[in-house]
């Protein structure tokens, strides 16, 4: 059986502040949807948060941007934001950046991550959140997962994986994509995914297959609207076991609280905290950032589940990591690595700044 796996997401107003997602709008969201599902829209539903986000997870046999997912996810937003704003929620209707809904919200401010697939006879999924940090933060994570041995032994050992997998990735500032096969020209890649705030892994292919196994939100909310209005906070959808790691190979990268760009203000360096959804409440100078897991098995469709597979306590250590980071790079104020470099700064007051101040550079002797 054929099933699309929409995962979109915006935030569309903060309780408190940028912490939470109030629990009216996520009942909102769940009556949009069910009655998509009611009409034979979606197959399945079901309606999450990741800090202030709300996550819509969906499945459906329409294909991947469809316009009428799409229109279905926008108007949940935008019903959504008309509840926040009447509740006075932080910054409500966020990452709504268009004035109306045309035809595919990719371009519009939420984020988007899709696939289609035929369901295999046991269809086991992870669906990534994460909150307070931007697109590119899957970087690392999907390379260990489909590349690197010493986290995925499958890659080794098994006879289906070990002609690994093509990475796609995607120049976000140019427009632009690549695609890179596993393990040949790992070297080459790491050369850009290495700079996760312009290249950004969008999709993974099983080699021999060509079967999907992974994609991710790549948009970019300060190229979309040239202006800061607030992280990403990106999705990704990872397939499991059989022809792609198994389940504890998937999670496996997030034992280390890698650093990602986001945090306050969307402008330093903090640790990537694997969390439970309950715990996804980032109040620590808005974070340190969260991300969150959620584990479905798919029969015809059906999304069996959810396990919250971040909620083990396995990630304890990397919990306690991340706070230690947190401590340490706090310390470091203003000053980077704890601020963003001055040039991922380009949407926030600092060019004002310079402009201001640009009659007082005076040029040195030679």
């Amino acid at each position: 059986m054929a099933v699309t796996l929409s995962v979109i997401k915006a935030d569309i107003g903060g309780f408190v502040g940028h912490s939470d997602s109030h629990p009216d709008i996520l009942e909102l969201a769940r009556e949009c949807t069910d009655k998509a599902k009611k009409s034979g829209l979606l197959i399945d539903c079901y309606v999450t948060k990741c800090g202030d986000d709300l996550q819509l997870i969906m499945t459906h046999q329409q294909g991947e941007g469809n316009e009428k997912i799409h229109k279905l996810a926008w108007d949940t937003f935008i019903d959504c934001t008309e509840m926040a704003k009447k509740l006075k929620l932080h910054g409500a209707g966020q990452d709504m950046l268009a004035d109306a809904f045309s035809g595919n919200v990719r371009g519009m401010g939420p984020g988007v991550a899709e696939m289609e697939f035929e369901e295999r006879g046991a269809e086991t999924v992870i669906i990534f959140m994460a909150d307070k940090t931007s697109a590119g933060a899957w970087n690392l994570p999907l390379y260990r997962m489909f590349a690197d041995p010493f986290n995925t032994i499958g890659l080794v050992i098994a006879s289906n994986m070990h002609r690994g997998f093509a990475f796609e990735v995607h120049d976000v500032k140019e427009n632009k994509q690549i695609t890179f096969n596993a393990p040949e020209e790992i070297y080459d890649m790491l050369v850009f995914i290495g700079a996760p705030a312009r290249f950004m892994v969008k999709n993974v292919y099983h080699r021999e297959t060509k079967e999907i196994a992974a994609a991710s939100s790549t948009q970019r909310l300060s190229l979309i609207a040239d202006r800061y209005v607030g992280k990403d906070d990106p999705v990704c959808i990872v397939r499991a076991q059989g022809d792609f790691p198994a389940v504890g190979e998937v999670l496996e990268p997030f034992t280390l609280p890698l650093l990602v760009e986001g945090w306050m203000r969307g402008s330093h360096h903090g640790p990537l905290m694997p969390v439970s959804v309950e715990d996804s409440t980032p109040t620590r100078f808005d974070g340190p950032p969260r991300a969150t897991a959620l584990g479905f098995q798919l029969s015809g469709g059906k999304l069996v589940g959810p396990r919250d597979m971040f909620a083990d306590k396995s990630f304890d250590n990397a919990r306690q990591q991340a706070l230690d980071v947190a401590d340490y790079m706090r310390q470091h104020g203003p000053f980077e690595p704890h601020r963003l470099p001055l040039e991922e700064m380009e949407y926030t007051t600092m060019p004002e700044v310079y402009k201001k101040l640009k009659g007082r550079f005076v040029k040195l002797e030679e």
